[in-house]
């Protein structure tokens, strides 16, 4: 269940962040109001998450998946360009989401 929590966190922050961009600088409310709702919910189950996970372990596979999550959601919803580097770069933090969680001894499964 914790990781379940997470990964609604990871896509709460993924819809914030997007609609950080369309807020146009808070001037545009809708994409304002879901932003800050986004990421109130995000952090708020963050704090559950952090009940039985710890803080470095849940904030490394937050943040780490909220990027690759983010940069898919730029490439196909506002057309942003990802090189080579970039998904290069991405790869490796996925690998080290992937080895977090099936190697450390400090993530409970």
């Amino acid at each position: 269940m914790t990781y379940f929590i997470l990964f609604l966190a990871i896509l709460a922050e993924v819809i914030a962040t997007t609609a950080l961009k369309a807020s146009d600088s808070f001037t545009k409310l809708g994409p304002s109001i879901v932003l800050v709702v986004g990421y109130a919910v995000s952090f708020y189950l963050l704090t559950i998450v952090m009940r039985s996970m710890p803080t470095g372990v849940t904030y490394a596979i937050w943040s780490g998946l909220g990027i690759v999550l983010i940069s898919v959601f730029g490439y196909l919803f506002n057309h942003e360009k990802l090189d080579l580097a970039a998904c290069i770069g991405m790869s490796l933090i996925v690998i080290g989401v992937v080895v977090i969680n099936v190697f450390s001894k400090t993530v409970n499964h």
